[in-house]
């Protein structure tokens, strides 16, 4: 399916677009890719600027436009420094998404879990797509419109016995809701999109490790636990989902927390 000129002469910065490394592809990086496919200028950003190189070297190869900019999300002088230098560089930000985020670690049930997780995973998850959000607005605002789309997870909504993640991905979920409804007058919309069982390197090759397992019995055990065919969805189609949202096709949608889950969420609810 062509997504051509989807996204033509728009700036989109994701940040999280470098990925973990394993076998398969993350969602940052799924996501930029799509997006300069669709015609977007695209800036990646992640905390290893030699892994958001890598994206843009990916970008490049298949003719698009894109450029690599390190940035901590835990840190307010990152998250403004670079708003302004994509402002700078491109004059605008049409596209902010929020792709990074964090777990385990001392994560665990609420009984169990450390003080120092649920701080650090909120750091990350909640508060470093805040913290973008506040420095991207006032562009936005200025500009008369603009799409933020956060990447939440089923987690919000159904227990995994990780309480700092779960919280996280919750108030995330509100955070989008509250922005969405903030700046729906200066024509700035905000959405999330809640990923469910995904077959990333974060969730496969992460997951094994911390568990001692290989990765083929992790992506099996987790494949059983989809309705949808008793298989994970994999980046590309979060991506699929986030280039909709950030689409003219999606003009009049704001405030939505968009399952892609493979029906995974309706079977806990």
């Amino acid at each position: 399916m062509s997504v051509a000129g989807r996204l033509e002469g728009k700036v989109a910065l994701i940040c999280g677009a470098g990925q973990t490394p394993g076998e398969t592809t993350g969602n940052g990086r799924a996501m930029a890719l799509l997006f300069a496919r669709a015609g977007a200028r695209v800036v990646a950003a992640d905390r290893d600027l030699e892994r958001a190189e890598e994206t843009v070297a990916m970008i490049g190869a298949e003719g698009g436009h894109a450029s690599a900019v390190r940035c901590d999300v835990t840190q307010t002088f990152d998250c403004v420094g670079l708003v302004q230098q994509t402002v700078g560089a491109e004059g605008r930000i049409d596209v902010l998404v929020n792709n990074v985020g964090i777990g385990g670690g001392g994560d665990g049930p609420a009984h169990r879990a450390s003080e120092e997780a649920v701080e650090r995973i909120f750091d990350v998850n909640t508060k470093g797509a805040w913290r973008m959000i506040r420095a991207a607005i006032p562009e936005m605002r200025n500009q008369g419109s603009g799409c933020i789309i956060n990447i939440s997870s089923l987690a919000a909504f159904g227990g995994v016995n990780m309480v700092a993640y779960e919280m996280s991905k919750a108030a995330m979920n509100r955070l989008t809701t509250s922005v969405a409804i903030g700046n729906a007058k200066y024509g700035v919309r905000c959405n999330a999109i809640a990923p469910g069982l995904m077959d990333t390197p974060m969730a496969i090759s992460g997951g094994a490790a911390a568990r001692g397992l290989d990765t083929e019995t992790v992506r099996q055990e987790r494949n059983r636990k989809v309705p949808l065919r008793g298989q994970m969805g994999t980046a590309w189609d979060t991506a699929h989902a986030a280039l909709f949202l950030a689409s003219e096709e999606a003009r009049f949608i704001t405030g939505a927390i968009l399952p892609v889950d493979g029906g995974a969420g309706v079977r806990i609810g």
